[in-house]
């Protein structure tokens, strides 16, 4: 177990560090540095390589909604939910830790819109209601 989460812990460090520091780094909003695809890409590729990785030591979840989509279709014991959960949050949070201690090296970085947060209203990159961030958010869980 402890190899497998270890696994998990690595591969979440990656992803986070990989795919959201594509977004954090790379990408800004409208002026789109490598682009939306590129963002979508790094991500996309991040997988790809734990997947060839680790996918052979615990499965690549790196994600704990996934660990709980494989538990509900019975495919992942109860007993290792809890685990991998630690593993993948706390790789998480070692990836953006050090993504955050990167990107605070810019003179103009800030938390507050620097960090590729998002929201609805001001907090939107492209200014999006609260209605409308609630029907994407509605419509695009109901289709996954």
């Amino acid at each position: 177990m402890s190899k497998r989460c270890g696994a998990e812990f690595f591969g979440t460090i990656w992803l986070t560090f990989g795919g959201c520091g594509r977004a954090v780094l790379a990408a800004a909003f409208p002026n789109v540095g490598i682009g939306l695809t590129g963002v979508s890409f790094a991500f996309g590729l991040t997988v790809l390589t734990m997947a060839y990785a680790i996918g052979h030591i615990s499965g690549c979840h790196l994600n704990p909604a996934v660990t709980l989509g494989l538990f509900i279709g019975k495919r992942f014991p109860a007993n290792e939910i809890l685990p991998y959960w630690v593993a993948q949050v706390l790789g998480a949070i070692a990836g953006a830790g050090t993504l955050y201690l990167i990107a605070r090296g810019k003179s103009d970085f800030s938390l507050a819109g620097g960090f590729a947060s998002n929201g609805f209203g001001e907090h939107s990159p492209g200014g999006y209601t609260m209605a409308a961030a609630l029907i994407a958010e509605i419509v695009l869980t109901m289709l996954f």
